[in-house]
């Protein structure tokens, strides 16, 4: 099958969206399919043979973050262009709500059409307003995927519709065995994200980590990401910094080495969050999780069941957890074990499988239309 897919986010700024459309695009082409994947990128930026750029992109401040998307002109051209090159089975749209290649591509696009909606936002005025001009777009579509519940419930508040829901999916194997790094073991909490992004919760983390250290003396924070390393530290005493290592931005293999390393991955997100990938990376890697009970993190650790839940934004019940969990091997090895059985469901194996029976769906049903087009004749060959 030729597949198209379209990236509506910076591949040379890694984020959630990006990682799940290259996971995707990879497991595809090894099942032999051939893929192209379509995404903003500045000229410089190497890319997967598989990826063509549509330009620069700008940021944009939405959902409590700032994405960066390609809007104009040159996006639209590319996109007709990549679009007549590829003559693809199936197009495939991620976000195609946000002012960026999404909704050029899906104006531009004919034939089937699958799109992925991976925001949750409850409360988004401007999907709202954006709706007259979105509507043509929209009822171009021949499937939509929700990656969660949350993100299903923002569809069909906002734009109406519905959507099957298939979440996001990571290599369990890949982060299951990846080998542990020795300087990272040994009482350390864990975080990766976007160090200056508030949503991403470090700044709670940051205020409950004195208790934590107080009680747990031999305990450290391990931080991935990128952002202003002294500003994220400067609520902490003087004498505390020190046990706060910043590791920067680290490849996917340091990722999963660290995710196998730490005692327990925290992630304190405080919302705008439709999945939590991050989780099951972790789970993937055996970490215990401690996260903010946001619906989508206790939709990803079957309420509790796999990882620990605690009040969102509440740095007291967040130190509480963290002292218990250091103190508690057992109850580390228990989420541990859990994590690692729930998690399978999130693999690629299952669902990319689901993922292809939309597609398959799609382009079935879109080869009955033309055939049920064409003259009685060549339609009676067609079917011998």
């Amino acid at each position: 099958m030729k597949i198209g897919i379209v990236c509506p986010y910076s591949w040379d700024v890694p984020g959630g969206v990006q990682f799940h459309i290259r996971d995707l695009a990879e497991h595809l082409v090894r099942l032999g399919h051939e893929v192209s994947v379509l995404a903003p990128a500045d000229d410089d930026t190497p890319l997967p043979p598989y990826v063509v750029s549509a330009g620069r992109a700008v940021p944009v401040s939405y959902n409590g973050s700032v994405a960066r998307l390609s809007f104009g002109f040159l996006s639209a051209a590319r996109a007709r262009r990549w679009l007549h090159d590829g003559t693809f089975d199936v197009v495939h749209i991620h976000e195609p709500t946000s002012p960026s290649l999404g909704l050029l591509t899906c104006w531009a696009a004919q034939g089937p059409i699958v799109a992925t909606f991976h925001t949750s936002n409850p409360r988004s005025r401007a999907m709202i307003a954006a709706y007259p001009i979105l509507q043509p777009a929209l009822e171009k579509i021949s499937a939509r995927i929700a990656v969660s519940e949350y993100a299903r419930r923002t569809l069909v508040e906002h734009l109406g519709g519905d959507a099957v829901v298939i979440p996001n999916g990571v290599d369990v194997d890949f982060f299951a065995r990846a080998e542990p790094k020795k300087e990272w073991q040994g009482e350390t909490l864990g975080f990766i994200g976007r160090i200056d992004e508030p949503r991403k919760g470090l700044p709670v983390l940051m205020k409950a980590l004195p208790r934590i250290l107080t009680e747990r003396p031999g305990a450290r924070l391990l931080v991935a990401g990128r952002g202003d390393e002294e500003e994220a530290v400067a609520s902490l005493p003087a004498e505390m910094r020190s046990r706060v290592e910043f590791l920067g931005m680290v490849s996917d293999e340091d990722k999963a080495r660290l995710l196998r390393s730490v005692d327990v991955y925290v992630a304190p997100n405080t919302g705008g969050e439709s999945f939590g990938i991050i989780l099951v990376e972790a789970l993937s890697a055996g970490a215990p999780v401690l996260a903010s009970d946001l619906d989508a993190f206790a939709q990803v650790l079957d309420q509790g069941a796999a990882g620990e839940l605690f009040a969102n934004e509440d740095a007291d019940a967040l130190a509480d957890a963290a002292i218990a969990l250091l103190g508690d091997r057992g109850r580390r090895a228990e989420l541990s074990a859990r994590g690692s059985a729930h998690v399978r469901r999130f693999d690629w194996s299952t669902v990319g499988a689901d993922i292809l029976a939309v597609y398959e769906t799609v382009t079935d049903g879109a080869a009955a239309v033309d055939t049920d087009e064409r003259p009685p004749g060549l339609r009676a060959r067609l079917r011998l």
